[in-house]
């Protein structure tokens, strides 16, 4: 059978569904003659809706990239096929996690709706590694779903300049580009979105974050179905759209867990796991956690599981060749986990209630597309769920998405001026990135309607400067999830300082209102008083500043030594402590970032050509050209990019 990937026809065999999606999708390409071949005769449409940013998608991307974008003063409209989907968390009910956590921050210090959504609405907080330095602390939250979809959807219903409308899209309108700038490189602008019912949106920029929808196709053993989510379709004219203007498409998957009935779950068996005993908020604006917390709880596979998945592997569509597709190495399958990781006798599994007025157990480790029959048989074997009933079932989705060095930094196409890509449709997973992406989109398709210069943070300044470089520069092989060590200024990008990291700017950007820039002025004078504080007091014959870098002194005991310290507030105590035990590193930190700054203000030109340099190694030559870096900072970065290729640059640049 045929199935569309890397923008040509490949061969693969999946049976009668791959027949219909292919068949589909053709006819979608077709319906619409090729947008970018002439001007659009914009009066020629008579359900026609004008919009300077349209959204296509309402997920964790498509609902921060449009009230970003309405914050800005852009009329917006968010289309999604189905109104009661908007905020959706379509696999794990939980927000944040080591790294995560930090970037839900970074969007909450820049204005976005995530940190007070999971604040206001979630069943349990913790802090996670607590035991390591600053830089490793990550929050995470237990979100009650449902409670959190319709806080995201409410902020959203309720944003000025923002139109929420349940709406199919079924193709981008294009033409070819005016733009007579040398810096320019696309071919074609998109102006609009055609919708089923035979509407249209104009708009001067859209923002594309479809998630797992393009073509997407659900797994459960041998049984496919159609679909990015269960219960729900897939996309097909948007991925034909995009292979009619010569995106390069590939396909990813990802996987979710079965969900039980907690009713049916013996949770004397297994073991409990309680949040903090004072939670943390991820917002900034959230002052403290009052809501009651619920726990989670700890179950464990054994061998006659893990003997019952080797029995039926051939079923498992990852192993039948059923997917050829790459899913995500750090969030493994069980079968993958079985297979892999064979000396291992157990896995643990984590049981995540859903929220507080539904029976549903989200049962986090044991992702699978296993026949039903065998996920059914699993749990039987495992203690204390030996009686639990399966709610939802565990499948697999394949999906397209787009590979994202066809993407500049601010996530503008390349070749297709104002079409925006955010989340899954890059390549990325997990709801924090989705929603990161999301809120710079909707930044800078805004600001390109003002005719404002893109903005997008440095790697040194948050880590979505380095989700977003490492994505357009790098691309991804397999569904990109943040970590701590991809971030190699991690020391400076803490989770308590990304409201001094980034608010700032944000302010500056207009992304945030009086009361956040007031909280943040705040929390800086009391920093500075307890700094000048620390300095002028003396313990032992020692400055208090300076006595306070003991490893063994904490901030009470401090409050013991020098009471006026007292009068401190709890987060901005916390800075104090971290900048003052840490200015060594920090220092050599900031030295590294000096130097890093130095080669990022040595510009390459969007127009240069890289074939003028003779002696340039064909393999530099080609990934420079493709990746087209806007500095000597982000070609270094390129795999496999040498010194020498870096050298060769740098003296044509300056010839």
């Amino acid at each position: 059978m045929l199935f569309k990937s890397h923008g040509l026809v490949k061969i693969r065999e999946l049976r009668a569904l791959d027949a219909l999606l292919e068949e589909y999708t053709l006819s979608a390409i077709s319906a619409f003659p090729p947008s970018g071949l002439q001007l659009l005769n914009r009066d020629s449409f008579q359900n026609r809706y004008d919009y300077d940013v349209v959204v296509i998608g309402a997920g964790h991307a498509g609902t921060e990239a449009a009230a970003a974008s309405a914050r800005l003063g852009a009329r917006t409209a968010l289309l999604t096929t189905n109104l009661d989907t908007v905020g959706q968390m379509s696999c794990n009910p939980a927000i944040g996690g080591v790294a995560k956590g930090q970037i839900v921050r970074e969007v909450d210090a820049l204005g976005g709706l995530m940190g007070q959504a999971i604040d206001a609405t979630a069943i349990q907080f913790r802090m996670l590694n607590r035991r390591k330095g600053p830089a490793m602390h990550s929050p995470r939250a237990q979100a009650d779903k449902k409670s959190y979809q319709n806080h995201i959807k409410w902020q959203i219903e309720s944003q000025p300049n923002l139109d929420l409308r349940q709406e199919t899209v079924e193709d981008l309108l294009t033409e070819p580009s005016d733009s007579k700038d040398p810096q320019e490189s696309a071919t074609q602008r998109v102006v609009g979105v055609k919708v089923r019912g035979d509407a249209v949106y104009l708009a001067k920029t859209v923002i594309l974050t479809t998630g797992t929808f393009l073509q997407a196709i659900m797994h459960t053993g041998e049984a496919q179905s159609a679909g990015g989510r269960a219960g729900e379709g897939t996309t097909a004219g948007i991925s034909g759209a995009l292979h009619r203007l010569n995106f390069e498409l590939d396909r990813f998957k990802t996987g979710t867990p079965p969900r039980l009935n907690a009713r049916t779950i013996d949770f004397s068996q297994i073991e409990v796991q309680p949040g903090d005993d004072e939670p943390q908020p991820f917002s900034f604006l959230t002052s403290e956690i009052t809501t009651s917390q619920m726990p989670c709880h700890i179950a464990h596979t054994n061998e006659a599981v893990h003997d019952l998945i080797r029995e039926n592997l051939t079923r498992a569509p990852m192993y039948s060749g059923q997917i050829d597709s790459q899913g995500p190495r750090y969030c493994p399958s069980i079968e993958d986990k079985v297979v892999r990781f064979a000396d291992k006798s157990s896995h643990q599994l984590f049981l995540e209630p859903e929220g507080r007025q539904t029976q549903e157990v989200y049962v986090n480790g044991i992702s699978t597309s296993l026949p039903r029959d065998v996920q059914d048989a699993m749990f039987r074997l495992i203690p204390g769920l030996e009686k639990a009933s399966i709610m939802r079932y565990g499948y697999a989705v394949e999906y397209d998405f787009c590979p994202p060095t066809q993407l500049w930094p601010h996530l503008e196409s390349k070749s297709v001026a104002g079409l925006f890509l955010a989340g899954q449709i890059n390549g990325t997973t997990g709801y924090e990135e989705a929603a990161g992406q999301g809120l710079i989109a909707g930044l800078n398709a805004a600001r390109t309607v003002a005719g404002q210069s893109t903005w997008v943070p440095a790697r040194q300044d948050a880590y979505l400067g380095v989700l977003v470089d490492d994505l357009v520069t790098m691309g991804t092989d397999e569904p990109y999830r943040m970590f701590t060590s991809r971030a190699e200024y991690r020391l400076l990008l803490r989770q308590d300082n990304a409201d001094r990291r980034l608010t700032a700017q944000a302010d500056q950007l207009g992304l945030i209102d009086a009361p956040r820039r007031d909280r943040l002025a705040e929390k800086l004078e009391q920093i500075r008083i307890g700094r000048e504080l620390l300095a002028a007091a003396r313990i032992e014959k020692s400055p208090a500043d300076v006595y306070l870098r003991r490893p063994e002194v904490t901030w009470p005991m401090m409050c013991e030594l020098v009471p006026e310290l007292n009068q401190i507030a709890p987060d901005a105590a916390e800075q104090c402590c971290i900048d003052i035990k840490y200015a060594g590193y920090l220092d050599r930190q900031q030295m590294d970032v000096d130097k890093q700054q130095r080669m990022s203000e040595k510009r390459i030109p969007v127009s240069f050509d890289y074939n003028r340099i003779g002696s340039l190694r064909t393999e530099a030559r080609e990934k420079l050209t493709k990746v087209r870096p806007l500095n000597l900072a982000q070609a270094k970065r390129i795999s496999g990019i040498t010194p020498a290729d870096l050298a060769l640059v740098l003296a044509h640049l300056e010839h």
